[in-house]
């Protein structure tokens, strides 16, 4: 008898799972499938599952292609199982590919190509589909989204689009997507739509996509004018459509977690904010080679622009830019000051100077810092005027941290677009004109020039 064993979440039951039970059935005589645990789906970074670990049970037996249903709850779980029922072949979706590789030594390893085009459910009677999601970019943050959207549950990243096709292709190849050579086709075939094409192409993609009616997730900074960001929020909100700004820190668990403790009142009032993200940036890559849009600030502005927001308001008195400038005039690092009525915030971006990448909020009681990488926030400390009593908190901070937006992007689509506050309308475009500003200021543009035409593969 050779005996065959794969594991899986099976929330939202589809004909993916389907198929993958039936090809993994054919394998051997008898079939063993894992079902995880909602504890064990949230260790290993699986948000927001909808159905109860008896009704996936329920779901998985129901196909007739499982001799014996067991429950996954534990890290090294599959080790012992595979020891424990002497299997002879483990097998999962292809989409983990190479990642289970080290349970060669004791079966045999096979990777199953995952069913493409998933479009809802098989049961009747759920009310959730699964939310087809097409990507608008393929540059390195793309890759990054593909790789957190497979642990969302509810999502299902279909297809691609680049107006350079020779890119969008390789992209399609690599993610096993669908590449889409006319826009219009692929606004047809989604239900909401990631951006992360170039900054400048950003506010006429969104406008189109909601156009066609889909929501939209778009990568930071979402638009470089205010009134830009009005327009197009205001056009989500009178067609109930959802629209974020894909700033990854706003959703983190870390963060909220901080935000919480901050406004607890343990530090006393807020007074001041400093903000720093910096790293070495290629000199060949765009975000220091485009002359219009690169640079600095806008590349890393928007990170550090989120605790100023969220701590002070978006009605600042002052803003004051000051620059150092690379050899092509791009800014290399950035020092932003801001002067509110109740307090003060310096944020600092750099992308050829090195700096120690903190966030400092200072209060009338007490004060929290957070080390680098802040706008990953794993761990914090509160401090006091007496130097014993400090306070450490820890929340988990996965992989890239996009899961976090995908999941909170796909619970607001579930509760028919109520407010939310992890990042607000208000605070984003608060945003937006302080990018415009800078673009003003420091490179002499109004922000008008974006065009979806001039995109880069």
């Amino acid at each position: 008898m050779v005996k065959v064993i794969t594991y899986g979440t099976f929330d939202l039951f589809h004909e993916g799972h389907y198929r993958l039970l039936k090809r993994a059935k054919a394998l051997g005589d008898y079939l063993i499938v894992g079902v995880t645990t909602e504890s064990f789906d949230k260790a290993r970074g699986k948000l927001n599952v909808i159905d109860s670990l008896m009704t996936r049970i329920e779901n998985v037996k129901r196909t007739g292609f499982a001799d014996e249903i067991i429950i996954e709850e534990s890290v090294g779980q599959k080790f012992s199982d595979i020891k424990k029922y002497h299997i002879d072949i483990f097998t999962i979706g292809s989409d983990w590919e190479g990642q289970f590789d080290y349970l060669k030594d004791h079966c045999k390893v096979v990777y199953l190509e995952r069913t493409k085009n998933i479009s809802s459910t098989m049961l009747r009677a759920k009310k959730r589909k699964i939310q087809r999601i097409g990507v608008i970019g393929t540059g390195r943050i793309a890759g990054r989204f593909m790789s957190e959207a497979r642990s969302v549950s509810g999502v299902e990243v279909q297809s691609v689009y680049n107006p350079h096709p020779v890119s969008a292709l390789k992209f399609a190849e690599q993610w096993d997507l669908d590449a889409y050579r006319d826009i219009e086709d692929f606004y047809h075939n989604v239900d909401a739509v990631y951006i992360a094409s170039p900054h400048e192409t950003h506010y006429e993609y969104i406008k189109a996509a909601l156009e066609h009616g889909k929501n939209v997730i778009c990568e930071k900074p979402m638009v470089l004018k205010k009134s830009e960001a009005e327009e197009v929020y205001k056009y989500a909100k009178e067609h109930d459509l959802i629209l974020y700004e894909g700033i990854k820190t706003a959703y983190c668990p870390g963060f909220h977690k901080l935000l919480g403790v901050a406004f607890s009142g343990r530090i006393g009032a807020v007074r001041n904010i400093e903000a720093c993200f910096t790293k070495l940036e290629n000199p060949q890559n765009r975000e220091l080679t485009d002359l219009a849009y690169g640079g600095s600030f806008l590349e890393l502005g928007s990170y550090v622009l989120l605790p100023v927001m969220k701590f002070f308001g978006t009605e600042y008195e002052s803003v004051r830019f000051e620059t150092i400038n690379g050899d092509n005039g791009l800014d290399i690092f950035t020092k932003t000051s801001f002067r509110y009525p109740n307090g003060i915030a310096t944020v600092t971006v750099g992308l050829g100077v090195k700096a120690e990448g903190r966030l400092l909020i200072s209060g009338t009681q007490g004060y929290i810092v957070v080390g680098a990488p802040w706008w990953k926030t794993s761990y914090f400390e509160v401090h006091y005027e007496d130097p014993n009593r400090v306070e450490k908190y820890t929340e988990p901070f996965l992989d890239f941290g996009l899961r976090y937006e995908i999941s909170d992007f796909l619970s607001k689509l579930n509760a028919n677009g109520e407010e939310d506050f992890k990042l607000t309308r208000e605070e984003s475009i608060a945003m937006a004109g302080i990018m415009e500003k800078f673009m003003e200021e420091e490179r002499k543009i109004d922000g008008t020039n974006a065009s979806v035409g001039t995109q880069r593969s």
